[in-house]
This record gives structure tokens, sequence and C-alpha cells, in this order.
């Protein structure tokens, strides 16, 4: 009997991604989205890529404890990844009550309904926000976590401490995962899912696909007098397919019991840093496009210099990042240039 995994926010970028690495990896799924942030296209996407058109979709919004509660009792879920949650760093220094009110009650209450249920195996999509800006780089998971640089990050902190405090009281009947993302970026391979913002996007990546397409006059970089080589951000940049595959090894772990306690944290991310302006001038390089942009003031929330010790989700979840970076973006491109393609520049 297959095993189900519920994904919450699994028609937006990283849940589509999951979502077909879950199924090709032999698992059914459930797919729950409120399209706050996202529309059919890359569920529709995971259909075409998987050969699937009987993935349950559920249209609701985890801040509703009856609906969540109701969609626990309604399948056979064994594990859950909860990916239901605002995202962008500016946005949230702008809009802390609405970034706080969504990512902890949508949090609360999947626990709350995982408990009624009798337990689950919860996989937690955490971030690299949780170091702050670090005293020293890499970061691996004893890293200690600083306050936050953002009400984005502080989320993802109290979301992580709640976890581990339901796994604590649950006398093992909750399983928790924390995967601490560092930068996912790219598009799968097949260029049917991939990044879609809305409105002006948050992230690096999608502003320069953008950007390069004709649908934005200019890229701006955050800064440019960082003590860093060139004076811009040094990040880790994963790409979106070896980051979901990631999940599937965190899955296979807690469904397998050989998780070495009753809920570990992994640092997802390639180990390897490279500042935007690399970013940038990799991507103009690989796909032979020619970017503008322009360096801008720096921008609040941000930090310096993060990367990761990618070390213990090596070893212990048998998991590594494999895909170049020229992979990534060349595929982050032929994205961009399916949407156009399909639907204009709109």
């Amino acid at each position: 009997m297959k095993n189900t995994v519920l994904v919450s926010g699994g028609a937006g970028f990283i849940g589509s991604h999951v979502s077909v690495e879950l199924i090709e990896a032999g698992f059914d799924i459930v797919v729950a989205d409120n399209f706050s942030n996202c529309d059919l296209t890359c569920f529709k996407g995971v259909k075409k890529i998987t050969g699937r058109d009987d993935i349950p979709l559920e249209v609701m919004d985890f801040c509703d404890a009856s609906a969540t509660k109701a969609l626990f009792a309604k399948y056979p879920i064994d594990a859950v990844i909860h990916f239901a949650a605002f995202k962008a760093v500016g946005e949230s220094v702008q809009e802390p009550v609405m970034y706080y009110k969504n990512n902890l009650l949508s949090f609360l209450n999947v626990l709350e309904a995982a408990q009624d249920k009798g337990g689950c195996n919860v996989l937690f999509s955490s971030s690299a926000t949780v170091y702050g800006e670090p005293d020293k780089v890499p970061v691996t998971e004893e890293t200690p976590r600083k306050p936050a640089a953002s009400p984005y990050g502080n989320t993802k902190k109290m979301c992580e401490d709640i976890l581990q405090d339901c796994v604590k009281a649950s006398n093992g009947a909750i399983k928790g995962i924390l995967l601490r993302y560092f930068n996912p970026i790219g598009a799968h391979p097949s260029a049917l899912i991939g990044e879609l913002p809305r409105g002006v996007p948050n992230n690096l990546v999608p502003f320069i696909t953008q950007t390069a397409v004709g649908k934005r006059e200019c890229l701006n970089i955050f800064g440019n007098d960082y003590p860093t080589p060139d004076g811009t951000c040094l990040r880790d940049y994963i790409d979106i397919v070896d980051l979901a595959k990631a999940h599937v090894c965190a899955v296979k772990r807690m469904l397998d019991g050989k998780m070495a306690q009753p809920c570990e944290v992994f640092n997802i991310g390639t180990g390897r840093p490279l500042s935007v302006l690399e970013l940038v001038n990799a991507f103009e390089k690989v796909n032979g496009v020619k970017l503008n942009y322009r360096f801008a003031p720096r921008r609040e929330g941000d930090v310096t210099a993060i990367w990761a010790d990618p070390a213990k989700a090596n070893e212990q979840m048998g998991w590594k990042a494999t895909r170049s970076i020229e992979e990534t973006l060349k595929a982050a491109w032929a994205w961009e240039c399916h949407l156009k393609t399909t639907y204009g520049n709109e």
C-alpha cells in the first residue's frame, strides 16, 4: 500500500516540484492550496510531467482550522509537508501582522489536526534565515540561531520551536523534520513548472528572467558595498529539483523509522557561495542574454553572507545537491521563455 503525503501550499513553486518528485518516488499525494500567491499553472504542469490526471486538489486555507481538520479526516495522510506560508523578506518587514497571522496560524492548525488524527509525520519548510547574520560561515545545524532579520525569518524560528515542542509532548505520535533551505532557484528541466510570482517578484532569479525577457525594465541589485569580494551579498543557491529530492529523502527517513531522534534538523544547500553579481553574470553567460541592471541601496532584512555546510544531510539522509548553476540558470530561462510563448508578456 502506498503512503499518502499531504503537500500544503502544493501548487506553488517549491510545492509543485516536490509533488513531482514524490509521485516519481511512488507516493500518493494530496495537494492543498488557497492560491493566494499562485494559480493553476504549476499544478497543471505537475500533471503533465507525471502523466497523472488524478492528483487530488483541495482548494482551502490552512488558516481555517475546521477546513484543515476536515482535510485530515478525508484522506489517509501518513506525512504532511508544510509549505503554506508567505515568504518574501521585504514584504514581511512592511506587513508583519499579515506574516505572523498567516504563517503561525496555518502551521498551528496543521499540528492540531495531526494531533486530533492521533499523530503524523511532519516535514516543515524552514529557512536559513533562522541563522540571522551568522558569526562564521558556512553554517551547520549546530550554528546558533540569531534574532531574525525580518518578521518572515522570525515566523520560521517560531514554527521550528512549535514543532519541536509538539513532538516532545506527543509521546512519539508526531515526528518532525526541519529542512532549512538556503536559496531555491531554477525550474524543472521540462520547463513545465517553475517560479511564477504574482506581480513584481520578491526573489532574484524571476526578476532576472523577467528583465531578460523584457517584462521588467531593469534589475535592481540591492547593495554593492557589502564586505564581500565584489560588494554584493553571498548566498547558497540551490537548484529547485535538488531541493525537491531532499524532501523525498526526508519523508522516506520518517516513514522508514530511520530518524536518530523524534525531531531532526537538516541544512539543504550546496555548500558553494555565489554572489548576487556572480549569479547575474553566470545567467548572462550561460543563456547568451544581456541584462539591464543597476545597483540600488541595501534592502532591509538582507544578511551579508550565508551558505550551508550540508554534510549532515549528505551523510545521514543520503542526499546531495548535484545540479550545476549553469543547468539551473538554463532551466530558469527555459521556463520564462515557455511562459512568454504560452501567455505572452502579461
